[in-house]
């Protein structure tokens, strides 16, 4: 399915905030604005996601027969019989544009690469209210993504491929369970039919800046 991210309506707050600048900065808000031009032009959003019953035998949690291992994905999804497993990525145009940009401007790539990190959570965003949509009357959590608390990076191409992203997107894992194109996350959000404990207004969890993120790296927090 495909998101079509709107220029007048881009969250440039947001790229600003990964580029760890303030909303009031006018310098840097022109050149994350100048960014966006080509870069909304190049890419075509793309997501797919597929709704699981959760299993428990014993004490293992799976979906779809994938194992979700470790406590923090077992705490994110208690009381939840189901489970959307969904990933989205910008594509190779993004990929491509930024290595382009680092060739001609290192620093308007840094821009970029805050731009494009911006983006993909908007493109998660909007695909979750999709998602959701489609689920009258559920309940559900939080993204939580692999590769965060003690759920295992590794799972990312057992996950990919059962939602067939390698034939469908052209979303593939390597070897070291990077995602390729890198502009891309794969996440689980719990769903249940009833209300669930809320899991923390925090969205670090499913966050597609979490691994550079300069908030984190400080153990601060960015206000998402």
């Amino acid at each position: 399915m495909e998101i079509h991210l709107e220029f007048d309506a881009f969250p440039v707050g947001e790229a600003l905030r990964y580029l760890g600048c303030s909303q009031e900065d006018s310098v840097n808000r022109r050149l994350v604005l100048e960014a966006l031009e080509p870069l909304l032009a190049a890419v075509r959003p793309r997501y797919l996601w597929k709704l699981f019953e959760l299993e428990r035998p014993r004490e293992g949690l799976w979906a779809g027969g994938l194992p979700l291992e470790g406590a923090d994905i077992r705490r994110h999804l208690a009381g939840c019989d189901r489970a959307i497993l969904f990933c989205a990525t910008l594509g190779q145009e993004a990929d491509r544009l930024l290595r382009r940009t680092q060739v001609e401007d290192l620093a308007r790539a840094v821009v970029l690469e805050s731009c494009c990190t911006a983006a993909i959570e908007e493109t998660c965003d909007q695909a979750e209210k999709e998602m959701k949509a489609r689920l009258p009357g559920a309940f559900f959590t939080t993204r939580y993504s692999p590769g965060y608390g003690d759920l295992p990076i590794g799972i990312q191409g057992e996950f990919l491929s059962l939602l067939e992203a390698p034939k469908r997107l052209g979303l593939c894992a390597s070897d070291s369970a990077i995602l390729i194109p890198r502009k891309s996350v794969t996440a689980i959000i719990g769903v249940a039919d009833h209300p669930l404990a809320a899991t923390g207004s925090r969205r670090c969890e499913g966050c597609a800046a979490r691994e550079n993120c300069p908030y984190r790296q400080k153990e601060e927090y960015c206000g998402r």
